[in-house]
């Protein structure tokens, strides 16, 4: 087949249509259990944050509740915004980076609160030692880490967004 200028055109034959269908269609049906299976340990999560927070209350003398109900509630909030990118990719049918950045944000932050709740106890009068001076710099250096991965991923959203609107 030919077009005008005497070239040939590149039509894809039926079976690459109908096999480029099926893929499409195995890839939905795949972006929906997913969904749903994410939708589900967002409940079942958020269901434990509950739970947590009810516990926390009677008991509400420590801050260790406090610390493990953030960290099960941005746990919720990193599946919810993983839930979003995989709707926003069953309709667009493209992946955007933007969701995975704030997925990793919360993702920093969350290990953030983690190593404060771990570092806590080591820093009461009583507990230093070696072993703890170790853990305290190694939790540092991991800290130090994050702050400049979430400085990073904060500029690149800052970027992502302003390039989208100069567009």
């Amino acid at each position: 087949m030919s077009d005008s200028s005497g070239t040939q055109a590149s039509r894809p034959t039926g079976l690459v249509h109908l096999a480029s269908e099926l893929f499409h269609r195995v890839e939905q049906i795949i972006y929906i259990t997913l969904g749903t299976l994410l939708a589900l340990t967002a409940l079942l999560s958020l269901a434990g944050a509950a739970q947590m927070l009810w516990a926390g209350m009677l008991d509400w003398t420590g801050t260790d509740a406090v610390f493990q109900i953030m960290d099960r509630l941005l746990f919720v909030l990193m599946l919810i915004e993983i839930l979003y990118t995989v709707r926003a990719s069953v309709q667009t049918g493209a992946l955007s980076s933007e969701p995975f950045l704030i997925v990793g944000l919360i993702a920093c932050i969350r290990r953030i609160l983690v190593i404060s709740l771990e570092t806590s106890n080591v820093t009461k009068p009583g507990h230093w030692g070696p072993e703890s001076a170790e853990l305290f710099r190694a939790a540092m250096i991991e800290l130090g880490v994050l702050a400049g991965l979430v400085v990073v991923m904060v500029g690149a959203v800052v970027l992502l967004r302003r390039s989208r609107t100069a567009a």
